[in-house]
């Protein structure tokens, strides 16, 4: 089983290593130009994250529906969860691209700032924004391709798309910038450029899969009759069932990023740029460990659809103890490297100076950060959604009582470095609660399915 773990988790950990680094490389870009860049960069990198991660579901979701299809063999099952979730991304990606003008006046309200920092910082931030959106179809079909992937346990194929995209979106980005002088705008243009080039290579490697697999051959992508039945209501119905708890979910979970974005930069601009950088530790740390929620998604999914509890508390057991490991590896990393990592970053001492008086904050994510990754995906992988999404309610609800609470007994509004220790306390309080409330629930919402 450790063996299968490996093989799953570790082309996802490859994957999610590089997914970040669409945020990162362009951080470390614009990290040398100047501290409104980094600000903006920030604003412009958390509202897509708004938008994007309430359409997390069209990966999460496809995931663990196919892998449950896969598991129960059902081959013509998972080829329609296939099309709704790509169907579902195309409607979506065109709606945010016509509704980019509202965003990005809301924006401006959400992200609003001090105003002795002047309009600049959000001016660069929808210069970013204006470019990036045009690779919401790219972006959000990415979604629903590597969902499917992940669920056919083959997690090989999102880990090349991920390489490549993030390759071409070095190069573009580096020349942009460096070559062609291009600003913010030359960062935004290399992430879309970037995107699309991932979704050629992912419909490349669908194509390849549908004519190469012997369960798959003798049903085509193109077939009207299993189009139409993918999307007939009655078979829509359990994808949006799952879909809409995570949906949500990740709607909650969006609103807590977002927030956090945009009380740090009340804060001071300043305090804005410390956070993002320091929140590229959890960044790093969520997306390798999400590359074990991963596996969990496809064996969870797997064993649950071939009715094998036995196989199913060994991986859910052996899950954890990885997450356990990590846990420890990472602590140990941020403990004695923390300071050279923020230089990757940024090279503004008064950044990485203010970044210091935090560090302890980031040797805590590890520790209060890795059950929520791992149950997330175990409950993912056994469409336990209803659990998950009620999991982040109460979390959700804890880091507003907690942060608002705080803030006014402590009388915190005043003094910056109180302020920003409210914020970072509560969001350790809702990583916290998010793994705890879920690791109550396995025996009854994950073992009771295959009774």
């Amino acid at each position: 089983m450790n063996r299968r773990i490996l093989g799953l988790a570790l082309p996802n950990i490859v994957t999610n290593i590089t997914v970040p680094l669409l945020g990162m490389v362009d951080m470390a870009i614009v990290g040398h130009l100047s501290g409104a860049h980094v600000s903006a960069i920030v604003v412009g990198s958390s509202i897509f994250n708004l938008i994007y991660w309430n359409f997390g579901f069209l990966r999460m979701g496809t995931s663990g529906l196919t892998a449950q299809a896969f598991g129960a063999e059902r081959w013509k099952d998972s080829l329609k969860i296939l099309l709704q979730a790509c169907t579902i991304a195309l409607v979506i990606a065109l709606l945010i691209i016509s509704l980019q003008w509202p965003i990005a006046e809301a924006s401006k309200v959400i992200f609003r700032s001090d105003p002795s920092n002047g309009p600049g910082v959000m001016d660069l931030a929808l210069t970013y924004f204006f470019v990036r959106v045009w690779a919401a179809p790219a972006t959000l079909g990415l979604y629903a391709i590597k969902g499917w992937f992940i669920g056919m346990q083959d997690s090989k194929t999102p880990m090349w798309i991920a390489i490549a995209l993030n390759c071409v979106n070095i190069l573009a980005s580096l020349f942009f910038v460096m070559v062609l002088h291009w600003d913010i705008f030359g960062v935004a243009l290399g992430t879309v450029i970037a995107n699309y080039a991932g979704l050629a290579l992912g419909i490349g490697f669908l194509r390849r899969k549908l004519r190469r697999d012997d369960h798959l051959l003798s049903y085509q992508l193109i077939n009207l009759t299993t189009i139409k039945e993918a999307l007939h209501w009655e078979e829509m119905r359990r994808f949006f069932k799952v879909n809409g708890d995570v949906f949500l979910r990740t709607v909650c979970l969006s609103a807590v990023f977002t927030f956090i974005t945009a009380a740090s930069g009340r804060i001071s601009e300043n305090i804005r740029a410390v956070d993002g950088i320091l929140m590229m530790f959890f960044t790093l740390f969520s997306y390798i460990m999400d590359g074990f929620a991963y596996a969990g998604e496809s064996l969870v999914g797997r064993h649950i659809g071939a009715r094998q509890l036995r196989h199913l508390k060994l991986a859910v057991r052996l899950l954890i103890v990885w997450g356990l490991a990590l846990t420890v590896v990472f602590t140990g990393i941020y403990a004695a490297f923390g300071e050279e990592i923020l230089h990757i970053f940024t090279d503004k001492e008064e950044v990485i100076a203010a970044a210091g008086d935090y560090m302890t904050w980031v040797l805590v994510i590890p520790v209060c950060g890795f059950a929520a990754f791992l149950f997330d995906g175990i409950f993912i992988g056994a469409t336990a959604t209803r659990t998950m999404r009620n999991a982040m309610f109460v979390a959700t609800a804890a880091f507003f009582s907690v942060y608002y609470g705080l803030k006014y007994f402590m009388d915190a509004e005043g003094d910056e470095y109180l302020w920003n220790n409210v914020l970072w306390t509560a969001f350790i309080i809702f990583l916290t609660l998010r793994g705890l409330l879920q690791a109550l629930r396995v025996r009854k919402d994950i073992y009771a399915q295959v009774k």
